[in-house]
């Protein structure tokens, strides 16, 4: 149907259930003040020498109405023009502009729409003013006007909430994407490059007095280079992180890390009870929270060991990151500058995005435990 498909962009008939609801109310409505309009008239004037061109003019606006529509602006002034000619042969067709001005408004760009609001205005009074036999009311020069601006209002007013509505959206969109991707690089590059750069320090330090440890430290800090750009490249291609891409799921993603950050201080793992299958989003999540857990051991905790632990229970997940470190206030207001300002809040928030929940056990200098719950059934 003509109506359907809008240029610009006004009301989105085809994604949009709302406004595809209203195109058919509409649609309707035309097609019974259509034929209302021609009932009247034929009951009204019987075949009279305009009867055959008024029956004949009422079939080509039904058929232009449902005609498909590649040039909108054509089609519409073609149905607008067969319209005119129409109310100027029999004024009972003029209510037959609510529609035409619904479609107006939906169609063209602002003020071409206001025009055409205004024309179809002119021709409804002057419709009426022919229909009332000469006897001046002034409802009929004031009705239609006050209707058409009403209406015009309500749907302009409509259309801007719907715009405002959609800014909103993207707005949140955008900033729901820029904390997603700061959580990756924190969680993944970053973690990579303190490592590094830690090891790096140590082979430093040993170059003199120990070659061999010095070098054995070079490699380890190659070795996370090359995860670190396997990491990369994933992450500008949005895939799932590096440890999970290279199969074994969770378990084993989750044990290679641990065994490359032992390079800084020992980190263990194990699984207490019968593992289950998790969904690859709940795996991801699972290994990016160990990593920020862990990138914030090396940089603040000052441990000589860590362990991570993957639970499984009946209803949920636990992955429990704990270290003998320094350890903290959980409840202390942490700098904005740091590493851990920010881990936690966004291991928090990955938690959060399935249904699960963070709780942190730590004390100064009595190390720190981070357990991490995730429902089986996520939201």
């Amino acid at each position: 149907m003509g109506p359907g498909n809008p240029v610009r962009g006004v009301v989105d008939v085809e994604h949009d259930p709302d406004a595809r609801w209203l195109a058919r109310v509409m649609h309707a409505a035309f097609f019974a003040l259509l034929g209302a309009s021609l009932a009247r008239f034929l009951l009204r004037h019987p075949w009279l020498d305009l009867g055959p061109w008024v029956v004949a003019l009422s079939a080509a606006l039904a058929v232009l109405y449902v005609l498909p529509a590649r040039r909108r602006l054509v089609w519409l002034c073609t149905v607008v023009a067969v319209w005119v000619v129409l109310v100027v042969l029999a004024p009972s067709f003029a209510w037959c502009a609510v529609p035409l001005l619904y479609t107006g408004l939906r169609t063209l760009p602002a003020r071409a729409a206001l025009v055409l609001v205004a024309l179809l205005t002119v021709f409804v009074v002057a419709a009426q003013l022919q229909l009332a036999e000469g006897e001046l009311d002034p409802n009929l020069l004031v009705a239609p006007p006050a209707v058409a601006a009403i209406a015009t209002a309500v749907f302009v007013h409509a259309q801007r909430q719907a715009e405002r509505l959609a800014a909103t959206e993207r707005r949140e969109g955008t900033l729901a994407e820029r904390q997603r991707l700061s959580m990756e690089i924190h969680d993944s590059l970053t973690q990579g490059l303190s490592s590094q750069r830690m090891l790096l320090q140590a082979a430093d330090r040993t170059w003199d007095s120990d070659p061999a440890a010095a070098r054995r430290h070079v490699r380890t800090a190659a070795s996370i280079a090359e995860h670190s750009l396997a990491e990369a490249r994933r992450f500008v291609h949005d895939l799932a992180p590096a440890g999970l891409a290279e199969g074994g799921g969770v378990e084993q993603a989750l044990r290679a890390l641990a065994a490359r950050e032992s390079a800084g201080c020992p980190v263990g793992f194990r699984v207490d009870g019968p593992p289950v299958a998790l969904p690859e989003r709940v795996q991801s999540a699972l290994l990016r929270i160990a990593q920020g857990a862990l990138a914030n051991v090396g940089e603040h905790a000052r441990a000589t060991s860590a362990a991570l632990t993957l639970t499984y229970l009946d209803d949920q997940v636990v992955l429990d990151i704990a270290d003998d470190g320094r350890g903290f206030e959980p409840g202390a207001a942490v700098p904005s500058s740091g590493v851990r300002g920010h881990g936690l809040p966004a291991i928090r928030a990955r938690a959060e995005q399935l249904g699960g929940t963070l709780t942190v056990e730590s004390a100064p200098g009595e190390g720190t435990v981070l357990s991490v719950s995730i429902p089986l059934e996520t939201p």
